[in-house]
């Protein structure tokens, strides 16, 4: 499998050329080792989770006007271009189709553990410093407000409004990025969101302290 998985390198890197800063092939790339770094503390399927962190974000909805078809479309054909095993792409395509934040209330309950290792690395890469510079670089991108004292975070949105929301970049980590550590799935997850978790704290004590002028 390590030349499949060469090649699902050379795919990507070209497939997410030019791609926005926050889900380019540097967050692949990121997501794929840290997924490998947990994978040490679990009894997983080495290939599933490494090809699922290289896929996971092959056609991301946002970018493709919500399509969410698209990725297990893409990364079908590639995989059986390269004669993967058919229960090999079965596996990525569920982890692909399953690992987003907005879609957690509709998977399944029991999670394979590849599924569980290669979120954790997913939403890891959305905390900490990482996250807190993907989380502007987005907002940005998006050209929302970055802070509005009178624009309250949304908690407890459904799936669609999740999708068509425009909020502040600040309020973002309210709506999604703190509640991420408590939604870690493995014990090496856990233990690293802890410490990414803490940072993004800090950094908005500090954002406050100097939006305020304190």
């Amino acid at each position: 499998m390590k030349d499949i998985i060469d090649n699902t390198v050379e795919f990507v890197k070209q497939k997410l050329e030019g791609a926005e800063a926050g889900h380019d092939w540097f967050h692949i790339e990121r997501v794929w080792k840290l997924s490998k770094k947990i994978a040490q503390d679990e009894d997983c399927n080495q290939d599933v989770v490494e090809l699922s962190a290289l896929l996971h974000d092959i056609a991301d909805p946002k970018f493709h006007n919500g399509d969410e078809t698209l990725a297990l479309m893409v990364s079908r054909e590639f995989l059986e271009g390269e004669n993967t095993p058919e229960d090999i792409i079965e596996q990525v395509l569920f982890v692909i189709k399953n690992i987003s934040f907005k879609n957690r209330g509709e998977a399944p309950k029991d999670l394979p553990v590849e599924l569980k290792i290669v979120q954790d690395a997913d939403r890891i890469d959305a905390i900490g410093a990482i996250g807190v510079g993907r989380t502007f670089n987005f907002g940005g991108f998006k050209n929302n407000p970055m802070y509005h004292p009178d624009i309250k975070p949304q908690l407890n949105m459904s799936k669609d409004e999740y999708k068509k929301s425009n909020g502040t970049t600040i309020n973002h980590f309210y709506e999604k990025l703190l509640l991420l550590k408590d939604l870690m799935n493995t014990e090496k997850g856990k233990e690293i969101a802890q410490e990414r978790h803490d940072f993004m704290l800090k950094f908005l004590d500090q954002f406050y302290k100097e939006w305020n002028v304190e």
